[in-house]
């Protein structure tokens, strides 16, 4: 003998619309983390702290290094100055619009610099920023450069 419930029977049911709704939201979030992340290219090196600077955009761009040591660095190839300037040369001709940022220890000689700059602006760069550790974030450590604003 089977009793009936006076409560309705229902089957149970999985609703898709609430899951679509949460794999958007994931999607676009971690699309939003994926272009704001910043791909370091150069070496680690210890920047001068600067109050003034804008940050800019560091897709597609150069950047030359110079260490403590007054030795150059291409993204993160250690070359000497005429190897530095050859390679210059064949990606001035590939991309002559291309961003160069210089980062000079902040130890290094200032006529270590000024010989990256001379390359540079040989070559035909004359868009050059200079990276620099913001004041902001003076009390923090920059480990590969997180926290650095570019300057002019």
């Amino acid at each position: 003998m089977r009793i009936g419930t006076p409560i309705p029977h229902k089957k149970a049911r999985i609703e898709i619309i609430p899951l679509i709704d949460i794999m958007f939201f994931l999607l676009a979030s971690f699309m939003m983390v994926s272009l704001t992340q910043v791909h370091m290219k150069g070496i680690r090196v210890s920047l001068p702290a600067g109050q003034s600077g804008e940050t800019q955009s560091k897709r597609d761009y150069i950047s030359v290094s110079v260490d403590a040591n007054g030795y150059a660095y291409f993204d993160k190839e250690l070359m000497d100055y005429d190897k530095l300037l050859a390679v210059l040369q064949k990606t001035h001709q590939e991309n002559p619009e291309a961003k160069v940022f210089v980062r000079g220890d902040a130890n290094t000689a200032h006529i270590n610099v000024v010989r990256v700059l001379e390359i540079l602006r040989s070559v035909g760069y004359y868009k050059i920023a200079f990276e620099i550790k913001s004041e902001a974030a003076k009390g923090v450590p920059a480990p590969g450069g997180i926290g650095t604003k570019p300057g002019f």
